[in-house]
Formats: C-alpha cells, structure tokens, sequence
C-alpha cells in the first residue's frame, strides 16, 4: 500500500499539465476519445515498464547496504531539483508545454492524413512514448524504484493507476482542468513529496 500510494501521488502530481496530458488532450479534441485513451495509455504503459526495470536494475547491481543511501539521496535530489525548477518558473509554463504538444502533433498529421481507428491508436502511442521518454514522470517511476521499502506490484499498480486518471481527464475533461493547472504549484508539491520519500529513505538507511 505504500508503494501504491507513493506511486499514485507522484505520477498524478507529475503528469498534470505535463506534455504528454496536453497531447492526449488535443488529439481527443481531433478523434475519438476512447481511441486517444488507448494508444496513450498503452505508450504509458510500455514507459513504465522500462522505468521499473531501469531501477530495480539498478537495486539489483549496487549492494544492498548502499542501495538505501542512493534511493535516498536520489530522491532528495531530485525534490530539490523540481523545488529549484519552480522558483525559475514563469507564469505560462503549462502554455508552453501545450504548444509544445501542439507542434509535434500538427508535425506528425501534416505528414499523413489519420482516420482509422488503428491509426489513431497507433499516433497517440508513438507520440507520448516518445515525449515519455526522458520526462520528468520517467525519472519519477525510476527514483520511485530504486527504494527498498517500495514493492514492484505496489509501484506498477500505483503508477498505472495514476498514468489512467490523468489521461482519462486530459481525454474527458482536458479543455477545463487544462485552463486551471499552475505547473508551479505542481512543481512544489512534487519536490515537497520526494524531500519526504528522502527523509523516510534516510531513515530506513540509519535504521
């Protein structure tokens, strides 16, 4: 449960008004909803995957004794990195990630016409895997699997718990919860959240 619960609240926290939300934002706007769904979910998915393996891949090389001190230091790093990032921020950050997700999908149906359902699916999966890759949510699901304390079935329900709420309101209600999201805010309350997985960390590590 705890590895569910951290997991759900940092990929929730993490995901709103990140690219890939936009993404499947638009294109919900352009095809069918459940179509959109889908393909997102199923890049989620696949990414995911990959993220757990990196981490308990990299619990499983270091030894046991240093594992603890890294997933701590880890996360830590990481809180203070996403708590750095929103002082800098602007007030149209979560704009910039909209046209940002605008521009790759205009740049992608310019080069063919989609109108199948199979279509559909198969552009919303090529385009938030690769907008996936690298983000701030994949770094969320390999920190999250690099602790100890944290199950694997705990954190692959947990994440793709929080990767089908998130992309289910993009799909169903995007236009209004995507007017209303302070990247900032989010921001804070992701590195406020990992500062505290830190501290627990650290504690399991002296213990």
């Amino acid at each position: 449960m705890a590895a569910f619960g951290a997991s759900f609240t940092a990929i929730t926290l993490a995901e709103l008004g990140d690219k890939t939300f936009f993404m499947a934002l638009i294109l919900a706007a352009r095809h069918r909803g459940r179509d959109v769904f889908i393909g997102a979910f199923a890049a989620l998915t696949a990414v995911t995957l990959i993220s757990l393996g990196l981490g308990y891949g990299l619990r499983e090389l270091l030894p046991a004794t240093v594992v603890p001190w890294l997933a701590a230091a880890l996360f830590v790093g990481f809180g203070l990195k996403l708590l750095v990032d929103a002082q800098g921020m602007e007030a149209n950050e979560a704009d910039e990630e909209e046209q940002e997700a605008q521009q790759a999908i205009d740049e992608a149906e310019s080069r063919r016409r989609i109108s199948t359902t199979w279509a559909v699916i198969w552009e919303a999966f090529v385009l938030v895997f690769i907008a996936e890759l690298g983000d701030r949510t994949q770094f969320t699901t390999i920190f999250l699997a690099t602790a100890p304390a944290f199950t694997f079935a705990g954190l692959l329900a947990g994440t793709l718990v929080g990767h089908a709420l998130v992309t289910w309101l993009a799909v169903g209600a995007g236009k209004w919860i995507g007017g209303r999201i302070s990247e900032q805010l989010l921001y804070r309350l992701s590195g406020g959240l990992f500062i505290a997985f830190g501290l627990f960390a650290f504690k399991q590590a002296l213990g």
